[in-house]
């Protein structure tokens, strides 16, 4: 009897010791993705230059071209002619005010006259009411003459707000990569009239990507933000190449498992999505499928 158990135990340890160990299961499936950004044009026009290729990859500041600016330039012209031409009329409202101020201090001289006059009974009331009035006219034609300088310089004022408008719209015009990534689609090309907001490439950073995967409702509770997780893709010769990555999101409602990631009778699952962020060194892509395992 001792000898028919040894060999059953005999048997179980080589069966355990032929056959390959089997692998953890993955805590959840998913595909990689990353943040997307449509750059739109700023300006109405031409497209007079416009470089870039799909996949090319940009860095922030970069230049890619500008839409037409003639129009503009000769309107910015325009206006500082004008603006010019406004500011003329300062030197003459200036000389206006100089001859009243004159003009006043004579009557000044001459009101101090009279009141001496008066006071020594040698001049009639009458002959002050009216230098006193003399005096109150020279005043007042000084700050009317003064109100018209003060309303050329608010014109002109205007003048420069319509300048830098037109300033910032010659720079809207000018388009600048606005971060570094990869170009996935260019919707516009050279010497076609563009719009504002229309599309003109979109454009994703790639070095940290995200991997959208999802979790059952039992397993929710046990993933939290800032959760590190180890993530797994395909790489070349079937083999896997594993990144560590943390939770940033988790969804706060539950959905049905999308069909790319489960079988037919896993669909009828209800799950919740999450999304993990990987530094990417250039080898994954968007789409790629990718495994998760949580590290607890």
């Amino acid at each position: 009897m001792k000898t028919k158990n040894y060999w059953i135990v005999g048997l179980l340890a080589v069966l355990m010791t032929g056959c390959p160990r089997m692998k953890d299961k993955p805590d959840a499936f998913g595909n990689f993705e990353s943040d997307e950004i449509t750059i739109s044009a700023e300006a109405n026009g031409k497209l007079m230059q416009f470089n870039l290729e799909e996949g090319q990859k940009l860095k922030q500041g970069q230049y890619i071209g500008y839409v037409d600016t003639i129009n503009l330039h000769i309107s910015k012209k325009q206006l500082r002619q004008s603006k010019k031409a406004i500011l003329s009329r300062i030197e003459n409202i200036e000389a206006q005010i100089q001859l009243q101020k004159q003009i006043l201090d004579n009557i000044l001289i001459q009101q101090d006259r009279v009141h001496k006059l008066f006071a020594s009974a040698a001049a009639t009331q009458q002959q002050v009411d009216d230098v006193d009035g003399q005096v109150d006219a020279a005043k007042k034609q000084i700050s009317a003459i003064k109100t018209q300088k003060q309303s050329v310089l608010d014109e002109a004022a205007a003048m420069d707000q319509q300048i830098a408008q037109i300033e910032e719209n010659i720079r809207k015009s000018v388009i600048v990569n606005p971060i570094n990534g990869i170009v996935l689609a260019k919707y516009a090309y050279e010497n076609e009239v563009t719009g504002f907001g229309k599309p003109l490439y979109k454009i994703a950073d790639m070095d940290v990507v995200k991997l959208k995967a999802f979790v059952s409702g039992a397993q929710l509770p046990s993933v939290k933000i800032g959760q590190k997780a180890r993530i797994s893709f395909d790489k070349e010769d079937l083999n896997l190449q594993s990144v560590e990555g943390e939770v940033c999101w988790i969804a706060d409602q539950a959905e049905f498992t999308p069909k790319v990631i489960q079988t037919r009778e896993e669909r009828v699952n209800l799950v919740y999505a999450i999304k993990i962020r990987v530094k990417n060194d250039g080898a994954i892509k968007i789409g790629m499928p990718g495994e998760v395992n949580f590290i607890q």
